[in-house]
Formats: C-alpha cells, sequence, structure tokens
C-alpha cells in the first residue's frame, strides 16, 4: 500500500478512477446497471478502507478487482434465480487478473461510457442525470441542484433511467456516426453541468471543484477529438477555456469568492484565453450560432476588458438577447437581465426579473435573490438589497456563497448604520 498524498486527496482519486472502472467493468460483463450498482460498492468499499490502509499500488486495479467480484455475485445470483445451477460452470465468466483486463482497456471507455448513457432509449433529462452520475461523479443531490427538482425526484429519475438501460440491452461499444449525432446534444449538456460544478460547486465548503472541471474539458477535448467540425463541440470547449481561465482569481487567501469585477485579471490564463478565442473564432466561422457558441462569445467580451469598467456591456447584451431566441430558459433570463441593469439601469433589470417569479423552476430559487439584492443595491434601496442578500444566504448550500452573501449584507448594514450616525455626530460637534 502507497500512502495518501496530500496534493491528491483519495477521494478526489476515487472521482477520477470511478468512470474508467465502470467503463472496464461495463464493457466486460456487458451490463451497465449491475456494472453501475457494483462499481459504487467498490468505491464505498475504498472510502471506507483506503483513509485507514493506505491507496493501494494500483487503486484502478484494486477498484476492478473488487467490482468484478460483486458482478460475479449478481451473476451467480441471477442464474440461481432462473434455476440454470447446473450451468453455471459453463455460464459465469472468469475473473481475469486485473494486469490483463487494464491491458485491455480501451483509453475512450469514458466517452463511450459518455455516448451509452446518452442513449434514446432515455428521455433527455434522464439520459443527462445518469451520465452525470455515472460520467461526472456528482452525487445525486448535486444533480438535483443542476436540474432545480428536489432530490427525491432526481434519485427516481436516475433510478428508472439505469432501468431503462437494462431493459434496452444497449452494447458497450462506440457509436455510430448517426448514434452520435443523435446523442450529441444530451452528451454536450452533461458535459457543460459537469464543467459547471466544477466550476461553482452547489454544495459543501469549497467554491471550486478542479477535479470536475478538468475531467470535463478532458471530456469535451475527447468529443472535439472524435467530431472535429462540430462547431458547437468547438464552442463548448472555447467556453470552458475561456471561464476556467479566471479560476485562479476567484477566490481569496482564505477560499473566500472575489466577485468578476473585483478579480485580479493577471492572474487570469492567457493561454486558456488565446485557445478559447482561437477556438471560437474557428466555431463561428462555420455558419450557424449555438448556444455553446453565444455562451463562449459572451465569456470572451468579459475576458477581452483589461479591467471591469471596460466591459462592453452593450455587446453582451446584444449576445444575451440573441442567447434568449436561441436557447430560451430561466438562467437566460436572470442574466439577461443583469446585462439590461449594467446597459439601461437596475430598474430596468428588476422589472425584467418580474417573470421569474412565474417561472416554477426558478421562483423562490437564492440566484434570483441574489441578482435582486446587487440590483437594489445599485438602485440604492439598501434595506431591500439586505433583505435579498439574506435570504439568498439562506437558500444556498455552498458556504462560501452563503458567506459572501451574509457579509455583503452585513456590509451594507453597517453602512446604513454609518449613514444614520452622522448626523447625530455633527450636531454634537456643532
Amino acid at each position: 500500500m502507497q500512502d495518501r498524498s496530500p496534493e491528491i486527496p483519495f477521494e478526489h482519486l476515487l472521482r477520477e478512477l470511478a468512470p474508467q472502472v465502470l467503463g472496464v467493468v461495463a464493457r466486460r460483463f456487458r451490463d451497465f446497471s449491475s456494472a453501475e450498482d457494483a462499481v459504487q460498492e467498490a468505491l464505498i468499499a475504498a472510502f471506507r478502507q483506503w483513509p485507514g490502509e493506505g491507496i493501494p499500488e494500483n487503486p484502478r486495479g484494486w477498484l476492478i478487482r473488487v467490482a468484478s467480484r460483486r458482478m460475479t455475485d449478481i451473476l451467480r445470483s441471477e442464474i440461481a434465480r432462473r434455476e440454470r445451477e447446473s450451468s453455471i460452470a459453463e455460464e459465469e465468466p472468469a475473473i481475469e487478473p486485473v494486469e490483463e483486463i487494464e491491458a485491455e482497456m480501451d483509453p475512450e471507455d469514458t466517452l463511450i461510457l459518455l455516448f451509452m448513457c446518452c442513449h434514446p432509449a432515455l428521455s433527455a433529462s434522464s439520459a443527462i442525470a445518469l451520465t452525470l452520475r455515472a460520467v461526472g461523479g456528482l452525487t445525486t443531490a448535486e444533480i438535483a441542484h443542476a436540474f432545480l427538482v428536489p432530490e427525491a425526484t432526481m434519485a427516481q429519475r436516475i433510478s428508472r433511467a439505469k432501468q431503462s438501460i437494462r431493459a434496452s440491452r444497449v452494447p458497450f461499444r462506440a457509436p455510430t456516426p448517426q448514434e452520435r449525432s443523435e446523442r450529441l446534444p444530451a452528451v454536450l449538456r452533461v458535459l457543460y453541468l459537469i464543467f459547471s460544478e466544477g466550476y461553482a460547486s452547489s454544495i459543501g465548503s469549497q467554491l471550486q471543484r478542479l477535479d470536475l472541471a478538468r475531467e470535463a474539458i478532458r471530456l469535451t477535448r475527447g468529443a472535439r477529438a472524435l467530431l472535429p467540425e462540430d462547431a458547437e463541440v468547438a464552442g463548448l470547449l472555447a467556453l470552458m477555456l475561456l471561464t476556467d481561465a479566471r479560476r485562479s482569481a476567484r477566490t481569496g487567501p482564505d477560499g473566500e469568492i472575489i466577485t468578476l469585477d473585483q478579480q485580479d485579471r493577471r492572474l487570469w490564463d492567457r493561454d486558456e484565453i488565446g485557445e478559447g478565442t482561437a477556438l471560437l473564432t474557428l466555431a463561428l466561422s462555420k455558419g450557424a450560432v449555438g448556444l455553446y457558441q453565444l455562451q463562449a462569445a459572451i465569456a470572451a467580451v468579459h475576458d477581452e476588458a483589461a479591467q471591469a469598467e471596460d466591459t462592453d456591456w452593450p455587446q453582451i447584451l446584444a449576445l444575451y438577447e440573441l442567447l434568449q431566441r436561441v436557447a430560451p430558459g430561466p438562467m437566460v433570463t436572470l442574466n439577461h437581465a443583469i446585462a439590461v441593469a449594467m446597459v439601461h439601469g437596475p430598474a430596468s433589470g428588476l422589472e425584467r426579473l418580474q417573470a421569474l417569479d412565474r417561472d416554477e423552476r426558478l421562483s423562490g430559487h437564492y440566484r434570483l435573490d441574489a441578482v435582486r439584492a446587487h440590483l437594489f443595491e445599485m438602485l440604492g434601496d439598501q434595506g431591500k438589497a439586505i433583505r435579498h442578500y439574506r435570504a439568498a444566504a439562506a437558500g444556498t448550500s455552498s458556504l462560501p456563497e452563503q458567506n459572501y452573501l451574509i457579509a455583503q449584507a452585513a456590509r451594507l448594514e453597517q453602512s446604513h448604520r454609518d449613514t444614520s450616525a452622522k448626523p447625530a455626530d455633527s450636531e454634537s460637534v456643532s
């Protein structure tokens, strides 16, 4: 056994290895649903044993071995249930040495797994949810947050998706060109959500989860290698790079949030910005403009500004208005309202937000309160800004976001107290 490296916590290692192991086990045993269960049990076993015993010399092989043993147990039970005990010796697949299994690993197993999870037997939302769990390693709670639904609802959706995969008997293999075309929108949506959760974690004490963001970028690079002429794949990779470029400037020394307008832009990764801009330029030259290209264009406008006050907000507003026509949705409306406020004033932005109060997907969501708080502060209404900052803080499961929102409310409260005290101090001096 090897000691756990402080630079690579074993939880991150498990998240990185999980889709690789699932790809191997699903391909070897040709049963995705059971393989997913077996790999989950192997991960649980590792989570319990590795902290005390240390990480094995070959952690991937260890997980494959444990998951394969569990799969054999499942197959034995299935054979017994079908009353075919007499043929166990013939039908039960032998577990080959881990070294031989690993030698046969396909480096694109994770991408194949991703496309398989986006099978047409599933609804788009179920396919995305299942892939976020199997490939992205997100928890049910994190996926529920991304979809703006209760955790119990998402748990049922994932369970039904696994049952549908089992019933469809979809083989574990690389998709055909036609299958790639049919499943690509769901695949890109999954990669986008994995990156989004890595860039701004919805749950926990850390704002960013670099393992998720890096895995999303790696998988998107793989998708681009598979589909080099697809403009939306290039647009998504550009969006990730242009956004990830700001990572080092987004938090302070204690992990506190630093908003875009306050960031030290000298810390932005210029290589990522250059690569993202080149990809976006290439994608836009192909003609039809899609969802991810437009979002990448908005990110590029932000990245081009040497300082916050140089940001071309009219151009960003025009891009959001186009985005609303291409891919309307509550989060687009929310961001469009911010752009409206920056161009036409906070009152106009607040007016745009009223439509979201009638949208069940975002009504009562903490992000809506957070944006309202910011716009009321811009308007000079400190009382309403404080109320919405506190409501937003109560609604988020992210500790850094909660701390930031509470700090904003406290700052305004202190400012209000200081302002109220000034007349009395002036009178006493005179």
